[in-house]
């Protein structure tokens, strides 16, 4: 399997995604390099989560190409290809066993599986896991159950989890969907880390506030439908679409806004934080 530094992180070449002989997404495309941090933005119901479980190796694209650390999904063993890819997100924390300890959530990570059996992890894959844990403040959570966690603790686990095999692809999926203000900014405190880190690993932030985009994430892909009629729009939705892929500045902007809300908005970037509010 590749892992050629010099190859993008992840290569979408005109994605087209179908369900229900609906299309969902059409003409995608985005390459991220590695180290680069990236945000995938746009309105609910967009194809957002769509287009990441397909950047994960979790489903395949109707038409189009997708290359993942230098693999092109459909040519490659996706369960050789995930433990190479950290993935955080609410689907695939509804996998795990209520009764899970956080730490075997963490350590099976190793072996791509959610749900301690029989499979065994050395001292050192232990005190990682553990360790990981104590870095984003959940260490504490050792010898609890999944079931037992609050949301922004199962999130930070999550993060952990994504971490635990040293990925060169990291995919964060709405990791603050649910989220009371407090444990809001103990998850942004986290991605900020993982934002500003100095690493070759390519990371993607999935979300659709502003508020939440942390420091280091400078590149942004604005997702918007392909057609905006709103005859259509209200009841058969025009597939989604990247119409805008760079800098995050130069996409966050009151014009780009206005046209994927529909909405007089005005953007604001203030201390590190970027926010959004209607004139």
């Amino acid at each position: 399997m590749q892992r050629d530094e010099s190859t993008p992180a992840i290569d979408v070449k005109n994605i087209e995604f179908r369900r229900n002989r609906r299309v969902i997404l059409s003409d995608v495309n985005l390459r991220i390099e590695p180290g680069e941090r990236w945000v995938i933005f746009g309105p609910n119901g967009i194809g957002k989560s769509t287009l990441v479980s397909m950047m994960a190796a979790r489903l395949f694209p109707s038409k189009g190409t997708i290359d993942i650390l230098g693999n092109r999904l459909g040519r490659v063993d996706v369960f050789s290809l995930r433990p190479l890819i950290g993935l955080a997100s609410e689907e695939l924390a509804k996998l795990f066993p209520p009764r899970e300890d956080p730490l075997d959530a963490v350590v099976t990570a190793g072996t791509g599986v959610t749900g301690r059996w029989r499979d065994t992890y050395t001292q050192e894959q232990t005190d990682k896991a553990r360790g990981l844990l104590e870095r984003f403040g959940v260490g504490y959570l050792e010898g609890k159950q999944m079931w037992q966690l609050s949301a922004g603790e199962t999130s930070r686990v999550l993060i952990a989890r994504a971490l635990m095999n040293d990925p060169k692809l990291l995919i964060l999926d709405e990791p603050t969907t649910g989220l009371d203000l407090g444990a809001r900014e103990q998850v942004i405190s986290t991605l900020n880390e993982i934002g500003m880190e100095d690493s070759s690993r390519a990371a993607v932030l999935v979300t659709h506030r502003l508020e939440e985009i942390p420091q280091g994430f400078g590149n942004i892909a604005l997702l918007g439908r392909t057609d905006s009629n709103p005859d259509r729009a209200g009841r058969n939705p025009a597939p989604g679409t990247v119409v805008f892929r760079g800098p995050i500045e130069d996409g966050l902007t009151d014009e780009w806004l206005r046209a994927l809300f529909g909405m007089d908005l005005h953007v604001s970037h203030i201390a590190g934080r970027w926010n959004a509010f209607v004139n």
